[in-house]
This record gives C-alpha cells, structure tokens and sequence, in this order.
C-alpha cells in the first residue's frame, strides 16, 4: 500500500505536465487549423492541411518544430510554425517568421543546422536536398541555467 502511494505521489507532477502539453497541443491546433494526432512519449504529432508536418516535445521547457519534404518549404511552413511558436515564446508570428526565415537562409549557405538565439529563445533550421525531410525547423525557450 505504501509503495503504490509513493508511486502515485513521484507520477502526479509528470501527469500534470503532461496535461499541460496535451493543453498546449490543443492551442497550437486550434491556432494553425490541425489537430493534434498522436502522442509518443514527450512528442505530439499535429496534424496540419498540406505537407507540413508540426510536432510538439516538452521536456524542460516545450520546442515546436515543422518539417517538409518539399524541395522548398511553402510560406504556409513558416506562416503555421510562427504561429505555433507565439504560444511557447510570446513573440508575434512576424517575429518569428523573420528570425526562421534567417535561420533557414543561413542554413541554405552554409550546409549546415543554423541556430539564432533572440529574447530567451531560439529558431534553428536544418535543410538537406537530397533527403526525405528536405527542411526540419524548430523555436523553443531558452532552458534557464
């Protein structure tokens, strides 16, 4: 009996954050038009119209990130991973938008993951011409420490 109640105890704080992701999940689907798809761990999968596929990992603090497969991501790529990124990092979609667009450039140039870090957060992009997910870009908080 003991041992179940302490279990109980270490497993409320996860199930809480937990729920907050799951909330968080659900904002980022309403505000794109998806829907939050499948949960594997610490990752949401949502579900948005096109090509675009955008997940949600919260660990210590929650990083949203898109990918595409198309040889050049469409402007609804960056339009609906900005939106989803206001919610975590409290920036405008311009904001955004503009700091991944240079990250994605910058990506471009050097053939390389290019990472820039603004106001507490950061937006990095990766790109790769010849590989089934041609661009992965991701914005999070800044872990604090």
């Amino acid at each position: 009996m003991l041992r179940l109640a302490l279990a109980l105890l270490l497993l409320a704080p996860l199930s809480a954050y937990a729920d907050e992701c799951d909330g968080l999940a659900q904002q980022i689907a309403a505000a794109t038009g998806g829907k939050v798809g499948r949960r594997s761990g610490p990752s949401i999968d949502i579900k948005v119209p096109g090509s675009i596929k955008i997940d949600l990992t919260c660990r210590a603090e929650p990083i949203v990130q898109a990918s595409s497969g198309d040889p050049t991501p469409s402007a609804a790529f960056f339009q609906d991973l900005s939106i989803a990124s206001q919610l975590l990092v409290g920036e405008s979609p311009a904001t955004v938008q503009a700091i991944l667009g240079k990250a994605y450039q910058a990506s471009l140039a050097e053939r390389r993951k290019s990472f820039i870090q603004q106001n507490g957060w950061s937006a990095s992009c990766y790109t790769d011409s010849a590989g089934s997910i041609r661009t992965l870009c991701s914005v999070g908080r800044i872990p604090r420490g």
